[in-house]
């Protein structure tokens, strides 16, 4: 089968036709056809080569050849009803907890981020007797309706009627644009006592707290780092109100962060969620994922007499892709390779701060970054037209990047973790390059008394 089967207009032509209108894609202005991909790189229909800086769902790399053997491999030999009993399962769910805490012990594989938020809200409901979840502004945790529900990321869009009353809304733990900043002298505290402070006032309206949920690490809220300590000290109010702390890692496991391999553990070894969903990178673009929890609370979800099966989810298949996936992080050393490369890209994204006015602030850890695009350091605007003209600017340099956060002025990285120090080089080098010409247009504007053009 052929790369390419239609002309790139014919198959805009029939994307527009049959595939749903709200279904976006990137770059809409000027979308690409990919074709091909391998490493940290994808390639369009004419060839051309562009190094990919946004998808944390090739973990290991696009196309990976350890990754496509073992599951075709598997395939060859059998792919069935994951109510078979098969090695496969118990193999990877053992491997995949020896990764966790020991408390965290009991999995439950099916095929989706979305899947596995929406499994960890019922554990929650039925381990606590509880019905109301506390979520962060901003967050994102998938596109079915009960985590529509607690993503304000989504529901913010909605009219007050149709959002739902058992669901409240924390700040977001921002410390460069939140409500305690940096120069707090214990944001951690201040931010944990906002859910305190949440916790009471359910309380007060006769509700009781079933979950806290939260990204370890923020991505679509605007690669948001927690400060160290807040977990610890929200999962304590949560579990006071009898509540459970869930940890969506959908984004960030599996050694992204570089220094662990949950991004969890960047606030202690002394904090250990409740329940952790992963997804995205766990079958490197095979769909899977996994619901990781407490014996407590699986017996308590097994009380309910409800039986719960997934015809797909564990399959013989995932579950040799699962394994592959962590072979190869390991073989490869990519959680030690987002580390050191993490570091180099901060210094190189550090040295564009001191350099252009228009970065606000840099978010980093391991290789997931975040640049946030102000037009004034002091008031904190937001550059949002300026960050959708890099993103576009840079995919001119075949170089792709997105920009998200509640002003969508945050760059996002988040690449393949076998992304290089020459990655790293590059990437900046082009940024380095459009925001040197930004400065010259803004002095050259200031000069004239007139503000600089931006595209749409």
């Amino acid at each position: 089968m052929s790369a390419e089967t239609f002309v790139k207009g014919k198959t805009i032509e029939l994307r527009k036709k049959h595939i749903g209108p709200s279904c976006k894609i990137f770059f809409s202005h000027d979308p690409i056809k990919i074709v091909k991909a391998k490493g940290q790189y994808m390639y369009d229909e004419k060839g051309r080569r562009y190094l990919d800086c946004i998808n944390n769902v090739a973990h290991v790399g696009h196309c990976h050849p350890d990754v496509v053997k073992a599951g075709a491999q598997q395939m060859e030999l059998l792919n069935t009803n994951s109510r078979f009993l098969h090695d496969n399962l118990v193999l990877y769910a053992q491997r995949l907890q020896a990764t966790l805490p020991d408390k965290l012990s009991v999995c439950y594989f099916v095929n989706s981020g979305s899947e596995a938020n929406d499994l960890a809200l019922r554990l929650a409901w039925q381990y606590s007797g509880h019905k109301d979840v506390i979520t962060l502004e901003n967050a994102y945790h998938g596109h079915v309706s009960s985590l529509i529900a607690i993503s304000p990321y989504k529901f913010i869009q909605l009219s007050d009627t149709e959002q739902i009353q058992s669901v409240h809304v924390a700040p977001s733990p921002d410390v460069y644009r939140g409500k305690y900043r940096a120069d707090h002298p214990d944001p951690a505290s201040a931010y944990a006592d906002e859910v305190k402070d949440m916790i009471h006032r359910v309380h007060e309206k006769g509700g009781k707290i079933a979950a806290f949920i939260a990204e370890s690490l923020q991505s679509c809220g605007g690669q948001v780092i927690p400060p160290p300590g807040y977990f610890q000290q929200v999962a304590q109010h949560v579990r006071q109100a009898g509540g459970v702390f869930i940890a969506d890692e959908v984004q960030v496991g599996f050694g992204r962060v570089g220094t662990h391999f949950w991004a969890f553990q960047l606030q202690g070894e002394d904090f250990v969620p409740d329940i952790v969903t992963m997804g995205k990178p766990i079958g490197n673009g095979h769909p899977m994922s996994c619901v990781v929890t407490t014996k407590e609370v699986a017996e308590s979800f097994m009380a309910s007499g409800i039986e719960y099966f997934n015809t797909f989810g564990g399959n013989p298949v995932s579950c040799a892709i699962g394994m592959a996936v962590l072979d190869v992080l390991e073989k490869e050393d990519l959680q030690g390779n987002a580390l050191r490369v993490g570091r180099y890209l901060t210094g190189l994204l550090e040295e564009q701060k001191e350099k252009h006015p228009l970065v606000g602030d840099i978010r980093c850890q391991g290789l997931f970054a975040g640049v946030e695009l102000v037009k004034d350091r002091l008031k904190l605007t937001p550059a949002t037209a300026e960050a959708q003209e890099v993103i576009y600017r840079l995919k001119e340099q075949c170089i792709l990047l997105s920009a998200d956060g509640p002003h969508r002025n945050v760059l996002k990285l988040k690449p393949p973790m076998c992304f290089t120090k020459e990655d790293a080089d590059l990437l900046v080098g082009k940024l380095d390059h459009i925001l040197t010409g930004h400065d010259a247009a803004c002095r050259q504007s200031q000069s004239r008394g007139i503000a600089p053009l931006v595209p749409p």
